[in-house]
């Protein structure tokens, strides 16, 4: 863990030796690599929200426009499974309000027949990339799941 954890800013990080973050993290308590109350879990929740969180939504990393992490050029949309996987780790972390908050912040975004896209733009208001996608909408189950399985702890 040392070498991919960040002490001072008390997270995770994208890589070995990188300051980086990664929505890919919130991955560690909910495959239980992690127990969700070790203090670097809540650390990693937290600093994904103040650094990865726009509008509401999780980025899968920052946005670099002079040197992008998936040298692709241009921004992408929040990516909804982030979204979902943090309002899975906050579940798991004691922080159900925040987690259904969330959790009906992205149902929300449902078309007519209940689907979703990979990503969403909060500034256009439109559903991005493949469509539907089969991840966003296994996420939202998930975390339908953990909002049960964690409610009142």
């Amino acid at each position: 863990c040392d070498k991919g954890y960040d002490p001072v800013r008390n997270t995770f990080t994208q890589s070995y030796g990188s300051r980086e973050l990664d929505a890919a993290l919130l991955q560690i308590p909910i495959v239980g690599f992690l127990p969700p109350d070790d203090p670097r879990v809540i650390g990693t929740v937290e600093a994904i929200e103040r650094e990865l969180m726009t509008d509401g939504f999780v980025l899968r990393y920052p946005l670099a426009e002079d040197n992008p992490v998936d040298g692709l050029p241009g921004r992408e949309g929040a990516f909804l499974a982030c979204s979902f996987w943090l309002a899975e780790a906050r579940a798991m972390i004691g922080r159900h309000n925040d987690a259904v908050e969330l959790f009906q912040h992205l149902i929300a975004l449902t078309n007519d027949v209940g689907l979703l896209a990979e990503e969403y733009d909060p500034t256009t208001d439109r559903q991005l990339g493949n469509f539907p996608q089969a991840f966003s909408h296994i996420h939202l189950i998930r975390t339908a799941r953990a909002l049960t399985r964690y409610a009142g702890r």
